[in-house]
Formats: structure tokens, sequence, C-alpha cells
């Protein structure tokens, strides 16, 4: 994800010394290029291949006490304070919105900023305010990817699968990729993280996307003790030591500690020295492990 994407998102990221990125943010949808969310899934069948049959679920409208359920819902939300301005969301989430009821739509997008501006400091509290947030909209595809990034923030790995895999049926496109590999690293399952790094929605991901994945893939490699396979793994997406910017700072790092875990200590300090040198805004912690290399 890009420097000014993850500002939309809310929060700072840093570079985490076990090979995975700092867990992303969330509240405020991607400008990232992805492509446009479409919404061919309003008709016919449903989702869940029910051809319109009445499921027995708790999300089930016509289920049995599921309005006295939503009451109750509404009734626990986390409090909003009044200056909380849903225009300060991003206007393309904002469209999105417009399908619900203005006052509901209004609710959402409050709960959408709040999930925001705690997503770095509380993201239990941040969490608690996406998922009244999904409670309200869960049939817009923006909120759930929301719940999904906030419930990975605050390390509920198979919620923010579950909304994250329920936000790319809804919108199209590739989704959230990396946040849900890192999801499954979460849960245990790195082979689950490196297949995900092969799928074919890849080759959808813009640049900085890609950079992300295959750091988290990297990662997952670590974690199965396949250090050169990481390295290898990021040598495919061409650190340079000319290259500037969030994504190419966050690739050098992780390139700089896979050449330390492979022994190659010389060039691991040589790129240290590089990422501590571009790093302006301190994303990485990399003057600290050239300290530590001695």
């Amino acid at each position: 994800m890009s420097e000014d994407n993850n500002k939309k998102h809310g929060g700072e990221r840093r570079e985490r010394r076990d090979g995975r990125p700092d867990r992303q943010t969330g509240g405020k949808r991607q400008g990232d290029g992805r492509p446009r969310r479409t919404h061919a899934n309003r008709g016919g069948a449903g989702r869940d291949g029910s051809n319109g049959k009445v499921r027995h679920d708790r999300s089930n409208p016509y289920r049995q006490g599921f309005r006295e359920d939503r009451m109750a819902q509404k009734e626990n939300e986390p409090a909003i304070p009044e200056d909380i301005d849903p225009s300060d969301l991003d206007p393309s989430v904002l469209q999105d919105l417009r399908v619900l009821a203005k006052d509901n739509a209004d609710k959402v997008a409050k709960h959408m900023i709040m999930a925001a501006t705690w997503m770095a400091d509380d993201p239990q509290l941040a969490l608690t305010h996406a998922r009244a947030a999904k409670n309200r909209a869960g049939r817009v595809g923006v909120v759930r990817e929301a719940a999904g990034i906030a419930a990975y923030h605050a390390g509920e790995w198979k919620e923010a699968l579950s909304e994250l895999r329920a936000a790319r049926r809804m919108s199209g496109g590739p989704g959230l990729l990396a946040v849900m590999a890192d999801a499954e690293r979460g849960l245990g399952r790195p082979e689950k993280a490196i297949e995900i790094g092969r799928s074919p929605e890849v080759k959808q991901l813009d640049p900085d996307s890609r950079i992300e994945l295959a750091i988290v893939v990297a990662g997952a490699r670590h974690d199965l003790g396949q250090h050169e396979s990481a390295l290898a793994t990021l040598q495919q997406m061409n650190p340079s030591l000319s290259s500037q910017g969030f994504a190419q700072t966050r690739l050098a790092y992780a390139y700089a500690d896979a050449l330390a875990q492979v022994g190659r200590t010389d060039e691991a300090r040589h790129w240290f020295e590089h990422v501590a040198a571009v790093d302006d805004e301190e994303w990485t912690d990399a003057a600290q492990r050239l300290k530590e290399l001695g």
C-alpha cells in the first residue's frame, strides 16, 4: 500500500522484525487504482448460492428475532462525538453509502471515521465501531472491507478473512490480498499465505500492492524456515538502492532483513544503511538494526 493510501486508512506503519508488515489500518477507501467495484450480485441467485431460499443464520432478515437483534445492536453501539462530520469520509466511500437511507448512511459514515481515528491507538475500539457500521450496512462492500481491515488490525484473523472475502465477493476485483495473506499467517497457516501469493488475481494488483503481498509471502517463507526462498521472493520485486517512496523503502527493509537471515551480513548492512538514509518518516527501525549488526 502506498504512503498516501496508508495515511487515508489512518495511523502509521513500521516494519516488523518478523518480516510482516504492521497491521494495516482501515476506515477510508483506497484510491490506488484498483478495479472499479461492480454490483453484479444485486439480483438473481443469493450470494450464498441458495437461489432465494431463506437462510437461517443470524444475518438472515427473515429469521425469527432478527429485528429485535438489530435493535439491540444499535442500542449497544459505541458512542460517537457530536463533532464528527460524515463529509470527512472519503468521497468514493460516501458514494457507496448512498444506497442507504440518509440517516443510516450518516451513522455508518461516522462509525467508519471513528474506526479510522482509533485504529492505531485503540484497535479494539476501532473494531467495535467498524462492527457497528457493518451491522447497519452489511451489504455494502466498502463497509465490509473496512470491518475486515479493522479486525486485522485488532488481531482478529478469522473475522478479518471473513469480512475481506465478503467484500471481494460484493465488489469484485482482487481485494486486499496482502491483508488476507497476512491474516492466514496470523492463524498459523503460512502455506495458505503463499497460495494467495500465487493466485491469478495478483496480476490485477498495482505495483505497490504487489510489493506489499511479496513482503507478506516472504514473511510466510520465513515462518517455514525457508529463508532463501524468502529472499528469492523479494528479489523478484527488483529492490533498488536508487528507489525511494513508501513501498520501495519497505521492500528494501524486508530485503535487508532477508539478507541478514541467510547470513549475508555485509550486504544486509548496506541495505539497512540505504533504508535509514531515505526513511525520513521513520517507517522502519533500520537505524536500530544497523546498531545490532555492528
